[in-house]
Order: structure tokens, then sequence, then C-alpha cells
């Protein structure tokens, strides 16, 4: 299955979403922006959130499959004054994603041409087998 991918997030995050319930993550990375504009949320949109750096997402990496059930993208207007003399503005972006985990995953093949392109995985199922 071919889906988005959102890298460099925390283990922290990915384990806390395994526990199954639905959380908000604020992303900062330009990459993983880029990725969530180009993508709209609905019941069938899923994206693949591994720890890995986008520079080091290869096939054979772990991850997870959530479910996008929203997505919303803001520019914060930031401008700073030293004694009337100095004005400095900054814009910072970022973007919020409501996700649910879906199943783990591993990624079989990497689509992503250039640095402010979305990042595309082909990723399977992870199966895991318990004896018992």
């Amino acid at each position: 299955m071919k889906c988005a991918a959102l890298t460099g997030i925390s283990p922290e995050v990915i384990r806390d979403l395994r526990e199954g319930r639905p959380r908000t993550i604020e992303l900062q990375s330009t990459q993983n922006i880029v990725t969530i504009a180009s993508i709209e949320s609905g019941p069938d949109a899923q994206i693949f959130l591994t720890s890995t750096d986008v520079e080091d997402v290869s096939p054979g990496d772990n991850g997870i499959c959530v479910d996008l059930l929203s997505s919303s993208i803001s520019m914060k207007r930031i401008v700073e004054y030293s004694k009337g003399v100095y004005y400095e503005e900054r814009e910072r972006m970022s973007a919020r994603v409501q996700v649910k985990y879906c199943f783990s995953s591993v990624v079989r093949e990497v689509f992503h041409e250039k640095l402010c392109s979305p990042t595309y995985v082909e990723i399977s199922k992870a199966a895991c087998y318990h004896a018992g």
C-alpha cells in the first residue's frame, strides 16, 4: 500500500499511538508540513509514521500506519522590537494532525524526489506471531 510518510516522529508519540487512543500532533518540520499539505483527511486517508529521519528512511524501516482524522496548517507571525530601533518579523508554519493507530508496518519502497516534495512510501503490514 502506498501512503504519505511523516518522519522524525518521537518514539514516545508512536508508542502512545499504539495504545489506540487518537492523538493530535503538532508538526514543525518543513518536510512533514509539505507532506501533510499534499493529502486530505478523510475516512480513507492513512499515513505512515516513523522515528527515522527523512534522509535515512529506507526499505525495512519500521513504523506505524495511522488514520488521518483531521489536519490543519497555520502560520504564526512573530514581531520583535528592540528599543524602537530594531524591528524583526518572522513567520513560522506548523501543521496539526489528529491521527489514530491502525497497524504496525514496514517500508518496502521510498518515493522522495527532492527536498520540498512530499514523501511517500510503499508499506506492508508487519506480521508478529506469538507462540502460545
